[in-house]
């Protein structure tokens, strides 16, 4: 009997911890429907401050936590907690941190000011997952990705991960979605993202900009697969999809019928993966 396949989902959102776009809650379903086709599951996404710990069973997971993030030279310690998605047999991770998803707003103050620091979040939150699955000594065979605090992880695996054993047979699909914030990060991003010296600044050059759209762009060259990830994409997205027909490319997923194309492809990538 071949080993399970190991998908594992990096989200900023997913029902029903967290909803800020539609595909909150086709991250759930894809979950729940890729564990009950026999794959193995796992999730990992931030713990905003909005997200109540009681009421969902967070518990931290001492033996993950300790974990100390650094990003230019700073350390930024990492706790993980971990749910049970309700009527589903499979672990939500969360990665928290108490300066960086403490409060009680996602990506923008109670004035409708962007954080300053996401910029920051979003490398902490990379680095971070890819740290923890490192501490899991678990190989995922298919990194599902979604949101663009997600974006900056499909250039890691082909840079600072890429010798890593635990990622040597990782494929990555990054669903692409609607702007959830305007204007660009931090102009110290660039910096900052460069979490490694194997990270050149001709590899961040797509993301550079710090917009939505250029950190959307910069995970789609360096993903294997697309999602479509919203039932009406932005035309600025869907003309930067268009360049790459040379990849699988899913359509939103809106149907039973397109949730097992989902499923077929993370067979058909899982199987490319060993070979």
């Amino acid at each position: 009997m071949s080993a399970k396949k190991r998908i594992l989902f990096i989200a900023e959102e997913m029902s029903p911890y967290l909803e800020l776009t539609e595909y909150a809650q086709i991250v759930h379903q894809l979950a729940v429907k890729a564990n009950e086709a026999g794959m193995e599951v796992r999730v990992i996404m931030p713990r905003f401050g909005v997200i109540n710990e009681r009421r969902h069973r967070l518990h931290e997971v001492v033996r993950l936590s300790g974990i100390n993030i650094i990003i230019d030279n700073d350390d930024y310690p990492l706790i993980i907690k971990v749910a049970s998605l309700p009527n589903a047999r499979l672990q939500v991770y969360f990665l928290d941190n108490e300066d960086f998803f403490k409060r009680k707003f996602v990506f923008h103050d109670e004035q409708g000011n962007f954080f300053e620091d996401n910029a920051l979040r979003a490398v902490f939150f990379c680095k971070g997952a890819l740290e923890t699955v490192k501490k899991f000594g678990w190989p995922p065979d298919i990194i599902h990705l979604n949101g663009w605090m997600s974006s900056l992880i499909p250039l890691y695996l082909k840079t600072a991960y890429k010798k890593e054993p635990v990622f040597s047979p990782t494929k990555v699909i990054y669903s692409v979605t609607n702007d959830t914030f305007e204007g660009s990060l931090h102009s110290s991003f660039a910096k900052k993202a460069a979490i490694s010296q194997q990270i050149k600044s001709k590899d961040l050059a797509l993301y550079k900009e710090g917009t939505h759209l250029a950190l959307n762009r910069g995970a789609m060259a360096y993903a294997d697969a697309l999602a479509i990830g919203a039932s009406k994409l932005s035309k600025p997205l869907m003309e930067e999809l268009k360049t790459h027909q040379d990849k699988p490319i899913l359509p939103f997923c809106s149907d039973e019928e397109q949730l097992k194309q989902y499923l077929q492809l993370y067979e058909e990538l899982a199987v490319e993966s060993v070979k």
